[in-house]
């Protein structure tokens, strides 16, 4: 990080993202993306170096310390480029637009993102890291900068040439339109699945070679597929790759939640940061496994992983962090990592013999690390079962347990004196969206009240304090918010909402849901490509408008438009919500059939769309008895092809909810007493009053049967 007691500020002092607050005292003369850069530039006729990074990100702390600080190489920069820096959480869509330039330049990717452009923002030349002199076959930043500037001033036609056909390739790869054809069929989701399988680890869980990435999307793809399908080898192999990412050191074994990725096959050794947005879809796939398998294991984890971002990662309003590093006093891992004779000295010879034989903890270490800090440093993991290691030490299970748990505490408690990783306190509106959905379905699964108070916190800072003039922002810190929502605020929060309402059944949910996909539909909508651009008219400075529709770490926009339009139609009797959920999926059948793996969460929507839908309707008090035993009951199992509304023929606004939606239409208590229809497209079977009859009646055995 830059020392700000050697260096005057430059203009990112203005601004509120951490990342570049992070390179306000640096000598580089920075500008922030706006019209000041990029009339500069224009004028002077210079080039743009672009700089695309985000606050946890290890390489771009390494690439400021080396380059950005260094007085040469910031005075080279100064007088020969016009030097911008984006966060590219604030902006993803520069950051698309770029990163598919670096990708056509590179053929790789990754952040720092290293972008040369023309004064009309069209890419000539680009890379990621650049290290501050020539090694390990890559070239150093001043070399780099020394030949840009002189191709330049000597090559400008070539330049200009070369930059017209690099932007022509990126505006045809991101803005491509598919006209609709096809219908889902059951072999696209049969193709998705055997290439899960193809490239499913058997041994270790997850799928493909290290790094391996938290699998959410994956995971959920294959419950829905097991309901489809009954296939059990689908369900194991979720199951597998849930359990060894909670067993290993991708999980934080002592505070909860998960690290960016493993950089090993077996899920120990991982890039230490945390992601608000890893750990909301984790979370809700591990809770989702729960209520399908009933396993104790993926209840703790989730109810771990959710306590975890309400402890660290939560803004005083309720809105959610975006990150942790992965470094502490400059060394990635250093919060997290342990020697054994620290725990020896923390939990003294009998608890440390039982805690390190159950967490793998060794004398001379297991991080397999060249860092002279990592010597003798263990990365907590759980090779074998809780069962085993007690049946080892000759020890009931129930105590070894409870053991375990109270020695965790004492680490956790000994780990909270240390410097703390960094956090990027910016708070933004699909990341936040993604954990209030997590947080709805924990309360759902699991009854904590905390976890429902906590989403509706979330949900009414994000619909106040991230609005203007009625439209929704992306970006809040300290009180401002600011930067236009792209189409995944808009579609992630459409989710959240109706997510909301089928957790508290608060009209209001329902009806901010409706307001948003206008909205949603009015910015965003290619009519001629029956899909949704990513970008809005309020997005200014683009040589392109993307319309993402490949699920990676995140779900696309498009994916979960779609997915939200489907569900949103159900409860409105919309067909055009419908329709449009239809068309975008429909409109990308062709890729997905070539690279279905590409498009788990788009399946997913596709999935809701295709199979049954139950639909429950309940009528009676909600806080009553009686409501809440059918809600526990319908919420202990996992139904992923469902909507649920309560109808209170005692509330005021029982005709206008019945109204707003149709399943609740003719819905009456029975004899007095409150009732649960199931239907089917609005065709109901007799009301059931008990939960063990709504069960029958769902067609829902115990956990773990389809």
């Amino acid at each position: 990080m830059a020392n700000t007691n050697l260096q005057q500020a430059n203009r990112l002092i203005h601004e509120t993202s951490p990342y570049l607050l992070q390179h306000a005292h640096n000598p580089v003369d920075w500008y922030p993306w706006g019209d000041e850069a990029l009339n500069r530039a224009r004028e002077e006729d210079k080039p743009i170096f672009l700089s695309i990074g985000y606050s946890s990100c290890h390489w771009c702390h390494v690439m400021e310390q080396e380059s950005f600080e260094d007085e040469e190489t910031a005075e080279f920069l100064n007088e020969n480029f016009v030097t911008i820096k984006v966060d590219r959480e604030e902006r993803p869509d520069l950051d698309d637009i770029y990163m598919t330039a670096v990708q056509l330049i590179t053929g790789g990717g990754g952040w720092p993102m290293s972008v040369f452009l023309t004064p009309n923002l069209k890419p000539f030349y680009g890379g990621t890291y650049f290290p501050p002199m020539d090694m390990y076959g890559r070239p150093g930043f001043m070399t780099v900068l020394r030949n840009v500037s002189a191709a330049w001033h000597e090559k400008r036609q070539q330049i200009d040439q070369s930059s017209e056909e690099i932007a022509g390739v990126i505006e045809q790869h991101l803005s491509g339109r598919y006209a609709p054809g096809g219908e889902i069929t059951d072999d696209l989701f049969e193709k998705a699945a055997a290439d899960l399988q193809e490239s499913f680890d058997p041994a270790e869980g997850g799928f493909g070679p290290p790094p391996k990435f938290p699998a959410a999307t994956a995971v959920g793809f294959l419950m829905r597929q097991y309901m489809r399908t009954n296939e059990r080898q689908l369900l194991e192999m979720a199951e597998t790759t849930l359990t060894k990412m909670a067993r290993g050191g991708i999980y934080d074994q002592i505070g909860g939640g998960f690290h960016r990725y493993s950089t090993d096959e077996r899920w120990l050794v991982p890039h230490f940061e945390k992601m608000i947005y890893d750990n909301a879809q984790m979370s809700r796939a591990y809770l989702e496994a729960y209520q399908l398998t009933g396993d104790n294991l993926y209840k703790r984890v989730a109810t771990e992983t959710l306590d975890y971002t309400l402890r660290e990662m939560r803004d005083e309003h309720g809105g959610f962090f975006s990150a942790q590093d992965a470094d502490s006093e400059s060394v990635e891992g250093k919060f997290y990592v342990w020697t054994k004779h620290e725990i020896d000295d923390l939990l003294g010879e009998d608890g440390s013999r039982l805690f390190s034989d159950y967490f793998f903890v060794k004398e001379e270490g297991n991080f397999p690390s060249h860092e002279p800090f990592h010597a003798g440093r263990n990365i907590l993991h759980i090779p074998r079962p809780a069962e085993g290691v007690a049946h080892e030490l000759d020890m009931d299970e129930a105590e070894f347990r409870r053991r375990v748990r109270a020695l965790r505490g004492q680490l956790f408690e000994a780990r909270e004196n240390r410097a703390r990783p960094g956090t990027d306190d910016k708070v933004l509106t699909s990341w936040n969206a993604l954990m209030i959905s997590a947080l709805a379905h924990g309360y759902r699964a699991l009854g904590d009240r905390r976890y429902l108070e906590a989403a509706e916190k979330a949900a009414n800072f994000v619909l106040s304090d991230m609005m203007h003039d009625g439209q929704l922002l992306r970006v809040y810190r300290q009180g401002k918010a600011h930067v236009p929502a792209y189409l995944d605020d808009h579609a992630f929060l459409t989710m959240a909402l109706i997510d909301l309402y089928e957790t508290a059944f608060n009209i209001q949910w329902l009806d901010k849901a409706e307001d948003l996909t206008r909205a949603m539909i009015d910015k965003f909508w290619d009519q001629e490509g029956n899909t949704f651009f990513f970008t809005g008219p309020d997005h200014k400075n683009l040589i392109a408008r993307p319309k993402p529709t490949f699920d990676g770490a995140e779900p696309s926009g498009n994916s979960m438009a779609a997915y939200a339009l489907a569900r949103l139609g159900k409860y409105t009797g919309n067909n055009e919500y419908v329709d449009k959920a239809k068309r975008v999926i429909e409109s990308n059948l062709d890729p997905m059939k070539v690279m279905p793996q590409g498009f788990l969460k788009m399946l997913e929507a596709a999935d809701f769309l295709a199979a049954p839908t139950r639909e429950v309707a309940i009528a009676g008090p909600i806080e009553s008895d009686e409501v809440q035993a059918l809600l526990t009951e319908l919420n202990r199992h996992f139904v992923p092809h469902r909507i649920v509304a309560v109808y209170n023929p005692k509330n005021e606004d029982a005709a206008a909810v019945a109204q707003r939606i149709p399943l609740l239409q003719g819905k009456q208590m029975l004899d007095g007493r409150p009732a649960a229809y199931v239907c089917r497209d609005y065709g109901c079977q007799e009301p059931v009053a008990t939960p063990q009859d709504l069960a029958k009646a769902l067609g829902l055995g115990p956990p773990g049967e389809a």
